[in-house]
């Protein structure tokens, strides 16, 4: 059984190969493509996906509120966020909307992949460079 993927991103070159690689893999069907945050949580309405890969900085709705939308309107459907801040505050907003991960651009594919796998098996992933970020917060002195 395959895994239905909905991706979210503004930059059209980006999603084109983000799916390329994605379908690589027999267990993985993108089953839709959204540029902004209100066609994202549209399709996921119509498409009811598995999980969506998100971006945050997206015109119109951004990926966060998105995010929040989607999970409060479909439970079921994961998200993971993946974009190029790497800010606390950015991430922490992201699981605070729902995110089940959270990843940056610059991944390798087989992160990607296994931040996929991962989520959709339930438990949450963080890239290694985000996980640092996260860790970097807990132990910073509460002000």
């Amino acid at each position: 059984m395959s895994i239905r993927i909905l991706l979210a991103d503004d930059q059209e070159l980006f999603l084109h190969g983000l799916r390329a690689l994605l379908e690589q893999e027999p267990d993985l069907e993108v089953i839709g493509e959204s540029r902004d945050g209100h066609e994202a949580v549209r399709t996921a309405r119509e498409l009811a996906p598995d999980l969506t890969i998100m971006d945050i900085g997206m015109p119109g709705l951004n990926g966060l509120e998105a995010t929040r939308r989607i999970v409060a309107e479909h439970p079921g459907v994961k998200v993971l966020v993946l974009s190029v801040h790497q800010e606390a505050r950015v991430i922490q907003s992201a699981f605070e909307a729902g995110a089940a991960g959270y990843l940056l651009k610059d991944c390798a594919t087989e992160e990607l992949v296994r931040g996929v796998r991962v989520v959709m098996s339930g438990k949450s992933f963080l890239s290694s460079e985000v996980a640092e970020t996260v860790v970097d917060l807990l132990k910073s002195p509460r002000s």
